[in-house]
């Protein structure tokens, strides 16, 4: 019997729980046998006695190399960190599969110490982005949590009202808002926006998604780059210096004259592409605000600072990389489809199978068998 284990996440901030009732029934019922952390979904409002009901057993904290050690599958929302019986990549066992994500360019050492464990691990950032891995997607699930929580979070710090409000005092105009990035994020800001009354502008380098943003009432900011920005798996690829100037300059005067900007723009293993610089916000106007969703790889604003709100130039820049954590209820049941789905799309027949002829297998498996297989992370490493 295939056995899982799923911790107690302990990264500052993080509130989610990589397995929920409802996914823990699922895998008992499929066969796997589940043990979790006591406590594990606390933060999420989940208890302990939930996840006995659904056929979990419960791990204590004196418990956890043992269960680390014993686990075929590791379930997690970030990579592994320090813990009370050690480091999580020092306890799973050689050969065993972990799932979560990764986020490789802040964890260069624990992906060493994985791939020389010959952990295989499915980092769910790489799930190819087509039909068939659509339910398995956690990027896409957490993003679109934390496009819909940014918007909120602009509303609350703008000096002035999102719709249009015509009063006996006089009309209000609505806020301009200019969201860089059409990905799940983007899009769900663009609707959360929309229905907030503001007025919404969308850069993003892939023109295939202009339809998209029109369905949502954005306007969609052309710029035409010549060889389309659309990368493996249908994410955004890396753009030339060129392109990236190119981008800039078109997107700056939208982005100087706008209320709130929204940026989302994220490369997968790679740093963020830097949109917005220390002299476009000084040229905003003092009130604006700025929520820079891919602070976490290093920013698209050259003046946000990770996990803080700052203020400059008058500029009110948000920085926070938990906004999916922020809404751990929704976001743990959410992302724990995700794994379930992922995680038994690699057991059949009552073990764990890996078919590098499934593109869904071969793009997620970040570390397997010593060796790290994605190739911007293994030049990150100097694998």
């Amino acid at each position: 019997m295939v056995k899982v284990f799923v911790p107690r996440e302990r990264a500052e901030g993080e509130t989610r729980v990589a397995a929920t009732p409802e996914t823990v029934k699922r895998l008992v019922k499929e066969g796997l046998s589940v043990k979790i952390e006591a406590g594990a979904g606390e933060r999420a409002h989940l208890s302990d006695a939930a996840y006995e009901q659904a056929g979990a057993t419960l791990v204590q904290e004196s418990g956890l190399a043992a269960a680390f050690a014993e686990a075929d599958v590791v379930l997690k929302v970030g990579i592994p960190t320090e813990g009370p019986a050690g480091h999580e990549a020092d306890l799973i066992r050689e050969g065993a599969l972990l799932l979560g994500f990764a986020s490789t360019h802040k964890n260069p050492e624990t992906i060493k110490k994985l791939r020389d464990r010959k952990v295989s691990f499915a980092a769910v950032e790489l799930i190819p982005r087509i039909s068939r891995a659509q339910s398995m997607d956690a990027l896409s699930s957490q993003a679109g949590l934390g496009g819909y929580k940014a918007v909120l979070l602009a509303a609350s710090h703008l000096d002035k009202y999102f719709p249009l409000m015509m009063t006996a005092a006089g009309t209000i105009q609505p806020a301009k808002v200019v969201i860089m990035g059409a990905g799940v994020a983007g899009l769900n800001a663009i609707a959360t926006a929309k229905r907030l009354g503001a007025v919404v502008e969308v850069s993003d380098v892939r023109p295939a998604v202009k339809e998209q943003v029109a369905s949502l009432g954005g306007r969609f900011i052309e710029v035409d780059l010549g060889e389309a920005g659309e990368g493996e798996g249908g994410y955004a690829r890396e753009l030339t210096p060129e392109q990236l100037e190119k981008q800039k300059a078109v997107v700056r005067e939208r982005v100087v004259a706008a209320d709130v900007v929204i940026t989302t723009a994220l490369v997968p293993g790679r740093p963020a592409p830097r949109l917005i610089t220390a002299d476009m916000v000084e040229e905003m106007r003092p009130g604006a605000v700025i929520v820079d969703m891919a602070v976490e790889q290093g920013g698209n604003c050259e003046l946000s600072e990770l996990n803080k709100t700052v203020v400059k130039h008058g500029v009110t820049i948000i920085g926070r990389s938990d906004l999916p954590a922020s809404m751990p209820l929704d976001a743990s049941l959410m992302y724990a489809r995700n794994l379930q789905t992922l995680l038994l799309h690699l057991y059949k027949d009552g073990a764990i199978h890996f078919d590098f002829e499934d593109e869904i297998t071969d793009g997620a498996l970040l570390t397997h068998e010593g060796e790290i297989r994605h190739k911007p992370t293994a030049e990150l490493v100097g694998a």
